[in-house]
């Protein structure tokens, strides 16, 4: 079971992806990054997945946002 901190690191991980966080998210995002290597590894793995779909996209003319 996810503890709560990172149930709310991982949303805002994924919110990220999609929209600019604010400071007041940003903040307690980084501190707790700092401390989990769990919620690490999991930007590490959305970034790649992100990067991957880009690449996928790019290939067939479609932008994946």
């Amino acid at each position: 079971m996810l503890k709560e901190k990172c149930r709310r690191a991982t949303r805002l991980l994924s919110e990220q992806q999609d929209r600019p966080l604010a400071l007041g998210e940003q903040v307690p995002l980084r501190l707790h990054l700092l401390a989990c290597p769990y919620c690490r590894n999991f930007k590490m793995q959305l970034s790649f997945l992100r990067e991957a779909s880009q690449r996928y996209a790019g290939g067939s003319g479609h932008k994946v946002p």
